[in-house]
């Protein structure tokens, strides 16, 4: 499903950046979308934070088999 990839692609980006303000304190989304009070920078906080919710129901979800190719 093409939601599913979508927000394991923004889960993804965010825990990269959340890694990059833990370890070396860089916020990069803030630094690319002029700080982390802009608008940009506030959607896609905000879409990540959606994506993460998302990726949820994947822990929950029937396992599809790898053979069905």
């Amino acid at each position: 499903m093409i939601m599913d990839r979508i927000s394991l692609i923004l889960a993804i980006i965010g825990a990269l950046n959340w890694g990059g303000i833990g370890i070396f304190g860089f916020d990069t989304v803030a630094y690319i979308f002029g700080g982390q009070d802009s608008t940009v920078s506030r959607v896609i906080y905000t879409l990540v934070g959606l994506a993460g919710i998302w990726c949820i129901s994947l822990l929950f979800r029937e396992r599809e088999h790898a053979d069905e190719i």
